[in-house]
């Protein structure tokens, strides 16, 4: 038998190809779920004070009386039931992102005066993790050819590699595969809802978890108290504008980690031309002079350190980078582990089922990478954008949940935030998706950097909180100071340390797709 890992399973394999065919009805014709009479609640085995449980839902919901899959779900009770609101449901990203996980890790996240008042629920979206995970071959994920063809036979083969892996993850799947689109999960949502007997729930939902935040306020706008959605997703975007966004916020965030190495002595190359430094990095790296310190059998691609660099920008941690960059140079920086990973990459078909994004042929892909490339020459365009859209050539054109711009028009106010300097949902991001729902949407703008908000400082969670506890809004154009990144711990790339808060998943290459 061949091996088979849980593509959508935890944090380090949480991506895979998800493809599915129901279309988001709308709440007046929502057929019930068959089964979500309750939850019966356990301790979690990872963590006694969690409860943990499960609820069956249809795999398909235009046929709710088919087949069932469990949901996974994850219950953190309010800390004081006087000062009980209500439910709060967290989504951490991805897509692929575990929200029983996050609700074990919510107590290092969120601040006490929430925890005091919200039930934290967090649950595996269908096709991840502890929720019918999908499953891919790893000898078909190992054989993936190059993402960056320079020719169309090339292209041609990435095409197939594609279709072969989207068929080998059905067949290992089963019925799941064709069913966990973001539409889906939105549905989900609801009859967890129902479930737990609650009329109105609280989001919090941060990077892909945003779309997910974004859908249900579509589809069920009246059944919601508060929804903070936190580093937005723009589901509006086609392949050009997607392609363009993307590799802007990439160069915008190496352009801060330049200048933060300018003004502090912290920065390993601090006093040196940073841009000039790395572009003659990645040219070595081209001509094959970057190796393995441990292993000089093997070569390290341009490739790889982008996407490394790429994913320090989330942090940010400006601070590791330098270093290892200048030891990556000096042939003594510790090994990332860049070939693990990308075995475990079927993020793309997850993606491509929300996202119609299809390239034709070479001559429009080449055209797609020589604009990116224009928009950010040091970062050589987006390595997740790139990624995200190489992964969706050679799939079927039409998608469960294609693009469209927000129509949200039942629910109450709901706060987005974003900062300046996202490497991967940009602010443009954000403020585009602000402006197709102005009337129902407030943008708080976080003026520094990083990929996450809500903990950022003082000013961002007590905002978050106010708006979550009391249902104030911030003023329209709000904004909070940026934070300086404190001094980082002895931890090198690639490893956490002891003291690690809990981050939410988010788009990361050197662990690819929407999830780090």
């Amino acid at each position: 038998m061949r091996p088979i890992i849980r593509a959508l399973g935890g944090v380090a394999t949480a991506l895979a190809l998800v493809t599915g065919t129901t279309s988001l009805a709308s709440a007046e014709t929502e057929p019930e779920a068959q089964g979500t009479a309750g939850i019966a609640w356990q301790p979690c085995p990872e963590l006694a004070e969690v409860e943990c449980g499960t609820l069956s839902l249809p795999i398909d919901w235009a046929n709710p009386r088919g087949e069932k899959f469990d949901l996974a779900v994850a219950r953190r009770k309010a800390t004081d039931p006087s000062k009980r609101v209500g439910i709060m449901v967290i989504n951490p990203g991805g897509p692929g992102g575990s929200g029983v996980n996050f609700a074990l890790a919510a107590a290092g996240y969120f601040s006490p005066e929430v925890q005091e008042r919200f039930d934290i629920i967090g649950f595996d979206p269908r096709g991840v993790a502890r929720s019918q995970p999908v499953q891919c071959s790893l000898d078909v994920l190992r054989r993936q050819p190059s993402i960056y063809p320079t020719n169309q036979q090339q292209f041609d083969t990435l095409a197939a590699y594609n279709r072969e892996l989207a068929a080998d993850c059905r067949a290992q799947t089963g019925p799941m595969y064709d069913h966990a689109d973001t539409g889906a999960v939105v549905k989900d949502i609801d009859a967890l809802r129902k479930a737990l007997g609650e009329q109105k729930i609280n989001y919090y939902g941060v990077s892909y978890g945003t779309l997910i935040g974004q859908q249900y306020a579509e589809e069920y706008g009246r059944n919601i108290r508060a929804m903070v959605i936190d580093s937005n997703m723009d589901h509006s975007l086609g392949t050009w504008r997607f392609n363009e966004t993307e590799a802007k916020t990439a160069e915008d965030s190496f352009g801060e980690f330049v200048k933060w190495c300018d003004r502090n002595e912290l920065c390993a190359l601090h006093g040196q031309d940073v841009g000039k430094v790395w572009d003659d990095l990645l040219d070595r790296a081209d001509r094959g002079e970057i190796v393995d310190p441990f292993d000089p059998e093997v070569k390290v691609t341009s490739e790889e350190i982008i996407s490394v660099a790429f994913s320090s920008f989330y942090g940010p941690n400006w601070q590791s980078l330098a270093s290892w960059l200048v030891d990556l140079g000096a042939g003594k920086a510790a090994p990332v582990a860049f070939a693990a990973e990308t075995a475990r990459n079927p993020f793309p078909a997850v993606f491509c089922q929300d996202w119609a994004m299809r390239v034709k042929n070479y001559r429009e892909f080449s055209a797609l990478v020589d604009r990116a490339n224009q928009i950010a020459p040091h970062m050589r365009g987006s390595s997740l954008g790139h990624y995200a859209i190489a992964g969706c050539i050679g799939l079927p054109e039409k998608v469960n949940n294609p693009q469209h711009r927000l129509k949200i028009k039942n629910a109450p106010k709901i706060l987005m935030m974003n900062s300046l300097y996202d490497p991967a949902t940009g602010y443009e991001w954000a403020a585009n998706a602000h402006r197709q729902s102005r009337d129902t949407t407030v943008l708080l703008t976080y003026e520094g950097w990083g990929h996450g908000v809500y903990d950022r400082s003082d000013c961002t969670r007590g905002t978050t909180d106010d708006y979550l506890i009391n249902l104030k809004t911030p003023r329209a154009g709000a904004r909070c100071a940026a934070v300086e990144p404190p001094p980082e711990p002895t931890a090198s790339l690639g490893t956490e340390s002891s003291d690690a808060k809990p981050v939410p998943t988010g788009p990361a290459p050197g662990i690819p797709g929407w999830l780090k």
